[in-house]
């Protein structure tokens, strides 16, 4: 055979340059065309070309794109889309194995039967072909081209421990993006290869894994038709496919094809299993090793001498059958299925009535279903398509531009831009056919702007979905062993690289809590690095920031304005409290001392200021015996002490002592021994912490609200906690300590053997109603006895002298001061008549109102123990006392007072006065004294 005709079939696994040997063969003619199975491949290779002799002399020809210079000389295409009968010096046909797929093997076939090149013809492809075209091209040649690297199989591996530049290959859309969610999630992200992209959105994708902002790829078998990228990995997610009929398992020639894209050029390459993918077998991982399969023996045909005479006819030739036995024939294609659909059609067989008019029909039927709807809703197309081509001889622009325009919408998500893509490829392709449309120039370029509109916005959908840029960014950064630079904005934000990766909390660093996994880590991997020298530098101010913004929590938390710092814990004394800080290790030794210093200086500062009297208490030498023991105790106490606890002691000190201890602000009252200025709202927040901490309490309970007389008891407080907060539980309520005392210096004038109503002084100072009153003095010891009586209606207004006359007539006991006066006008003096519409019906009765009578319950037989819910026995706090020492205003009881309510009974029952009752007492001590 001369070299002037010659027809070469260059044969070899992948990674052996067949694709580049090519290119350079057609480069050296004239003119040539190059077929190849993938129009993203089609673009790869026609950018290749231009960046050698420029877009002037080069044309891309596809399905859906158009680009033909006046002055053409070498033509890139899809298989399907290469012209006949150029004539062309050079011809070749990639991937030309592909005669054996059931759907579009036929196309490969035609081609191998058909096409050729004036001087040099060339089928790239598997060595499974050499024996079909071997068969059907005797004249052909043969030249074997080994692989460059080795492949070898290693196993099955987890996605989450995949090796970076490795591609996973799924054959579902659902398939390929759970598994880029995955890596997002765990290595930062991955680009995203399928044979529906856009070349443009696909173009993008790859950019993104070749300059290694991520190092995964997710793919179709698309990346097994000779895309060339520098991957190291291929990692099968499953070895079955759905092949548009059925769901089969991969050849191992098909599982070949795809693993052959690891390992480019010199460098080697491995393949194995991930995900739910079964290994391999043996045999199979062997025979894809060293490049050994079943040979093709049959190739797929159809019959390319169509009758255009009828519908019919042309029905008719496509279904001839193949003489030679190598071929079989191929099964019912998209075009032929769209044609027999159109027959059905009445309308559409009235248009095809001649050769022209069949051959235009089979034209359109031929035009993709890139939708792929349904068969119907593609026919349904069609039949529109045809009917304006045969009755306008071209579609119409207004149709058109309406088709056009409810496709240019770039928003929604990754599957409405996909099927928006879809369409638009169906309406470019209508675009690209010459004769279809009447400007072609500006519907190619329209459709053409619309799909790469669709095509970024696809990008951007993808990258947003499954690509972490800013862990990509920090994982290549760390990987080149770059500085990093981290910036902290006044909201504690962080960004490593101009990425936002968390937040600066004190000095803890919080990564994004959008991150988990692999990508958590990496973050903070990064963000530490990067945040070293901000450590420092925040340590420094805080060091330096005044005590007024730092404060401590009800929990014992010290906060730096809103930022947790650190926080309280157990020391050797209450008021010594140590200190827990909170810094990251990352942070440094230096930094976490700094912190810590600054802490220890603050909450020793505030001790000082909140408990100096306290302190002052504890430091005073002059207290000596049992006044320096009850001192101790006291401030061991925090400064409250409920007398029951201490009846015994206080009971020993005498005068001596206990003055000395009120130079210090102690009072002894009845119910408790205190300091009134520790009962301030801010010491007794931090008194109740300190408390809290020295008790191991896990959960510390918090101040009452400041300002509030009673607040209810609670339940299932800690013991000791109502001291604590400086209030005393009686009943449902607990009252504060300080007005407990007020209120027992009133009950100390009342008897409480005979009993005793409340005066409105008393339900002042609680703020309580009648009802909640009587609870408390419950609470406190006495027994309430309620009952009820008619209400005394008020006497109209009457001189002040009478009112207080009436008073005096209707009590027996002597007034002892201006309020106890009041209070007792106001019980005794009738209420004003009411208005005469209020006035009820003679025939309802006397209005009546609800009282209590309060009596001591304390026990009769001597046991000065104390009681439940009060401080039974204990002895009188400090009354106010003139001068000389003697008792004086409301508080202490008259001597006549004290023999006129007991003049009546025998002198033996004074012996048995109940020591329990804190009015019996003060008597017994006025009979002492008289």
């Amino acid at each position: 055979m001369s070299l002037e005709r010659r027809i070469m079939a260059v044969l070899g696994p992948t990674n052996t340059g067949k694709t580049h040997y090519a290119i350079e063969r057609m480069l050296g003619y004239r003119t040539g065309v190059i077929g190849l199975p993938l129009r993203l491949l089609a673009r790869e290779v026609y950018d290749r070309i231009v960046a050698i002799r420029g877009p002037s002399v080069v044309a891309l020809v596809t399905g859906e794109e158009r680009i033909v210079p006046p002055r053409t000389q070498y033509w890139v295409c899809t298989v399907e889309a290469m012209p006949e009968g150029m004539g062309t010096d050079f011809l070749a046909v990639d991937e030309i194995q592909l005669c054996a797929d059931p759907e579009r093997g036929h196309v490969f076939t035609d081609r191998l039967l058909r096409a050729r090149g004036t001087h040099e013809t060339l089928f790239l492809g598997s060595d499974t072909m050499r024996g079909a075209i071997a068969e059907l091209v005797p004249e052909a040649e043969f030249m074997r081209r080994e692989r460059m690297s080795t492949l070898s199989y290693s196993g099955s591996r987890k996605i989450s421990r995949m090796q970076p530049r490795s591609a996973i290959v799924g054959f579902s859309v659902d398939n390929v993006y759970a598994i880029a969610e995955l890596l997002r999630r765990q290595k930062g992200g991955a680009a995203v290869v399928m044979g529906a992209l856009s070349p443009r959105t696909r173009n993008a994708q790859v950019e993104l894994y070749q300059n290694g902002d991520v190092d995964y790829l997710v793919a179709t078998d698309a990346i097994g038709m000779g895309l060339n990228l520098d991957i190291d990995h291929v990692a099968f997610s499953s070895t079955v496919k759905f092949d548009g009929r059925r769901m089969r398992p991969l050849a191992p020639n098909e599982l070949a094809q795809i693993a052959g894209r690891a390992g480019r050029g010199m460098s080697h390459g491995t393949f194995g299993v991930t995900g739910e993918a079964p290994p391999l077998d043996d045999a199979v991982a062997e025979a894809i090793m060293e490049h050994r399969f079943t040979p093709q023996k049959k190739l797929n045909w159809r019959n390319a001498r169509l009758e255009f005479g009828s519908v019919d006819a042309l029905l008719a030739s496509l279904d001839v059958a193949p003489k030679d036995e190598r071929l079989v024939k191929a099964r019912e294609a998209d075009d032929q299925m769209a044609l027999n659909t159109m027959r059905a059609s009445a309308e559409v067989m009235a248009r095809a009535s001649d050769g022209a008019s069949v051959r235009l029909l089979w034209d359109v039927c031929r035009v993709p279903d890139f939708r792929g709807i349904s068969h119907a809703e593609h026919a349904s197309l069609i039949e529109g398509l045809y009917g304006y081509l045969h009755e306008r001889g071209q579609v119409p622009d207004d149709w058109m531009a309406r088709q056009v325009k409810r496709l240019d919408r770039t928003e929604g998500d990754i599957d409405t831009l996909s099927k928006r893509l879809a369409y638009i490829r169906t309406w470019t392709y209508v675009a690209q056919r010459k004769g279809w449309v009447d400007d072609e120039n500006h519907w190619r370029g329209e459709t053409r702007a619309v799909e790469d509109r669709l095509s970024d916005a696809l990008h951007e959908r993808l990258t947003q979905r499954f690509v972490d840029r800013r862990t990509s960014v920090l994982l290549r950064r760390l990987k080149q062993k770059e500085a990093l630079l981290a910036e902290v904005n006044d909201k504690g934000e962080v960004t490593v690289e101009g990425e936002f990766v968390g937040r600066l909390e004190g000095f803890r660093f919080v990564a994004d809590k959008e991150a988990s996994g692999q990508e958590a880590k990496t973050l903070k991997q990064a963000s530490l690095q990067a945040l070293a020298p901000q450590f420092h530098l925040r340590a420094d101010r805080f060091y330096n920031a005044p005590d007024t913004e730092i404060d401590f929590t009800e929990q014992g938390g010290l906060m730096w304005g809103e930022q947790a710092v650190g926080k309280l814990v157990p020391g050797d004394d209450p008021l010594k409290p140590g200190i827990k800080v909170f810094v990251d290790d990352e942070a440094g030794a230096d930094v976490a001392q700094k912190v810590e210093r600054r802490l220890q200086h603050f909450i020793d500062r505030k001790i000082a200021a909140l408990f100096e009297p306290l302190l002052n208490l504890s430091k005073d030498e002059e207290l000596t015996g049992l006044a320096r023991g009850f001192a101790f105790r006291l401030v061991e106490t925090l400064g409250v002490i409920p007398r029951g606890e201490v009846a015994g002691e206080v009971k020993e000190l005498d005068q001596d002592a206990r003055g000395s201890l009120r130079k210090h602000g102690v009072r002894f009252g009845q119910f408790t021994i205190f300091m009134p200025l520790l009962l301030k709202p801010a010491p007794t927040r931090l008194r109740l912490v300190l408390w809290s901490l020295a008790q191991g309490l896990d959960e510390f309970p918090e101040a009452p609200p400041p300002g509030l007389v009673t607040v209810p008891s609670g339940k299932g407080v800690p013991q000791g906690y109502h001291s604590m907060a400086g209030y005393r539980a009686a009943g449902e309520r607990a009252i504060r300590i300080d007005m407990l005392e007020r209120l027992a210096d009133m009950l100390r004038a009342e008897d409480s053997r005979g009993g005793f109503e409340a005066k409105a002084d008393m339900l002042s100072i609680t703020g309580m109603t009648l009802e909640q009153f009587a609870d408390l003095m419950q609470g406190l010891g006495y027994k309430a006895e309620k009952g009820e009586r008619e209400k005394v209606k008020a006497a109209p207004e009457a001189p002040a002298e009478a009112a207080t006359e009436s008073a005096e007539t209707a009590t027996d006991a002597p007034v002892e001061d201006a309020a106890a006066e009041d209070a007792v006008a106001a019980d005794a003096a009738p209420e004003a008549p009411a208005a005469a519409e209020e006035t009820p019906e003679a025939t309802e009765g006397p209005e009546m109102e609800v009282f209590f009578t309060f009596t001591w319950a304390g026990n009769r037989q001597g046991n000065r123990g104390p009681r439940r819910g009060a401080d039974r026995g204990a002895p009188q706090g400090d009354k106010p006392r003139g001068k000389g020492g003697k008792p004086k205003g409301k508080g202490a009881p008259r001597r006549d007072q004290g023999a006129k309510q007991y003049q009546a009974r025998p002198p033996k029952k004074e012996k048995a006065i109940d020591p329990d009752n804190p009015f019996a007492a003060a008597l017994m001590g006025l009979k002492d004294k008289g």
